[in-house]
């Protein structure tokens, strides 16, 4: 059923970009083409440019209701959190070690500085 509704949206989008190119926001459009005597015997209407309007505003309102109503027909799985192979992967290692104590402030003086072994060559 979702499939479905995809696919109806989906037709319905291409038709809808037709409908919008065949348009011209000033009025001409197709119908300016032909000549106003022109559009009239082909579509048979005398306002072609309401029709068209009139059928892009139905293409939209169709999609997005389509759209709302995919969200109510797509099943929902709210237990699983997310589901991916790295995760069940990660979930699958159990040789990491949790580590117990901090690790030593770096910048914290020490109460036995280890002197070097020997001293450095004095530079000439």
């Amino acid at each position: 059923m979702f499939g479905a509704i995809i696919v109806i949206i989906c037709i319905i989008a291409v038709l809808l970009v037709f409908v919008v190119l065949i348009q011209n926001p000033k009025g001409g459009g197709l119908s300016g083409e032909f000549g106003t005597s022109g559009a009239s015997q082909m579509f048979g209407v005398q306002r072609t440019g309401d029709l068209l309007e009139q059928i892009t505003w139905g293409g939209a309102l169709t999609i997005a209701l389509l759209v709302l109503a995919t969200k109510f027909i797509t099943p929902t799985d709210t237990g699983s959190g997310i589901e991916s192979q790295n995760v069940e992967a990660a979930k699958g290692k159990a040789g990491i070690p949790a580590a117990t104590t901090p690790a030593p402030n770096p910048t914290a003086p020490s109460a036995n500085p280890i002197a070097p072994a020997t001293p450095a060559p004095a530079k000439k």
